[in-house]
């Protein structure tokens, strides 16, 4: 990266223009989980497609196979990893899949997970769990005004003789908290136990060195806070982890190897993955690490805005928060996931403003996103709408 990549290009109203998003009658402070794809992007995969469709067998026999691992090479190098250990798989949770179904559990054997872990990754690993007889352990993360050691010694407290795998979300999704992964993942290793980090919202959010982390399987999405096409996700390998290692779809690569693989599961439109190059031009023409730290002080300077606007508190200090941050809401009543949506629901289809609420720890928390396409006057205007929602629920 050249150093002019260091210095920030007017962000926030000035660069809208960029992306589709429809700023004009809606409100979008939630990057955090869909992604929102910029323009220049979109142009690259459909050159891409354009390609395919000249002449498809063409493409998916001569083109596609060195152009997909160029792609993944790039996206490796981002990574801090080498392209031969990291595949394209469509999103984070497919990539867990892939490696909750290729572990050989024993009955006793246990898998352990976080109680904010992704609820759809939880429901694979006990999936896979109930058929082998083994079973899911949960350690309950201390929430809020929680700290990393204190999230490590629940984690460390729930192994056992019989853990084979611990599965730790790298920022999770429910309470936005940048977990201590290299304190987990240390803990970890050191009792013999495997490790598979959900990295769903980490590229792109947090810097990343995938070998020095020491997990044995990593997972991410690119469509997030990378900006690449939806359904662009990885799943990277260390190489001792990679011989017993399928994807969910078995093809005609099934015994020839990590890449044949997963390389090539069936016709699909392989577009979105082929454009990573362009989202990361983009992330990285828009600042790239500099970019990476204005994200997280304008969601920890939101979080503290709507924090104070609304008499509360935010959900973790801002050592544990990067791109995302929660705040509680001052509501009266049960405090349940049924309510939570249907403020959601009524946040949207009333306000057209788009930002998740979750359940957690008795009170229902408002998760806001901060990306380059933000600027503080969007929280100042969250602030007024979450406000009228708050009094007109209370």
């Amino acid at each position: 990266m050249n150093d002019s990549a260091h210095v920030l290009p007017t962000l926030g109203a000035a660069i809208r223009h960029e992306w589709l998003l429809d700023w004009r009658s809606s409100l979008t402070v939630n990057h955090g989980s869909f992604g929102a794809t910029p323009r220049v992007v979109l142009a690259a995969q459909d050159e891409w497609r354009r390609k395919l469709e000249e002449q498809p067998t063409r493409f998916m026999r001569r083109v596609l196979p060195e152009a997909l691992r160029r792609a993944a090479a790039r996206l490796a190098a981002f990574v801090g990893a080498a392209g031969d250990d990291v595949v394209f798989v469509e999103n984070a949770t497919v990539g867990c899949n892939a490696v909750l179904r290729s572990l050989r559990l024993a009955p006793g054997d246990e898998i352990l997970v976080l109680s904010h872990g992704y609820a759809a990754v939880r429901n694979a690993a006990r999936h896979v769990a109930e058929r082998a007889g083994a079973r899911v352990v949960e350690a309950v993360v201390p929430f809020p005004r929680t700290d990393a050691d204190a999230i490590v010694a629940v984690a460390a407290g729930a192994l056992t003789p019989r853990t084979r795998l611990a599965i730790f979300d790298h920022i999770t999704s429910p309470s936005a908290l940048v977990l201590p992964i290299e304190g987990l993942i240390a803990r970890c290793r050191g009792a013999g136990v495997k490790v598979l980090v959900d990295g769903a919202h980490g590229p792109g959010q947090v810097a990343l060195d995938l070998p020095a982390m020491g997990a044995d399987w990593y997972v991410g999405n690119c469509h997030k806070w990378l900006m690449a096409p939806k359904g662009c996700g990885f799943l990277w390998a260390r190489r001792e982890q990679q011989q017993d290692l399928h994807p969910v779809t078995i093809s005609h690569g099934y015994g020839k190897g990590f890449l044949a693989e997963f390389d090539w599961t069936g016709t699909r439109d392989p577009s979105n993955f082929l454009a990573i190059d362009a989202a990361i031009d983009f992330h990285e023409r828009l600042g790239g690490a500099a970019l990476r730290s204005r994200n997280a002080a304008l969601a920890q300077d939101a979080a503290n805005l709507l924090a104070g606007r609304l008499g509360t508190e935010c959900g973790a200090p801002a050592a544990l928060c990067a791109a995302m941050a929660l705040v509680r809401l001052p509501l009266a009543g049960p405090a349940t996931a049924e309510r939570a949506l249907a403020l959601r629901g009524r946040l949207l289809d009333e306000f057209n403003a788009d930002a998740p609420l979750h359940a957690l720890s008795g009170a229902i928390w408002l998760r806001i996103s901060a990306q380059a396409y933000n600027e503080i006057g969007d929280y100042e205007r969250l602030a007024a709408m979450v406000g009228k929602l708050v009094e007109d629920r209370n």
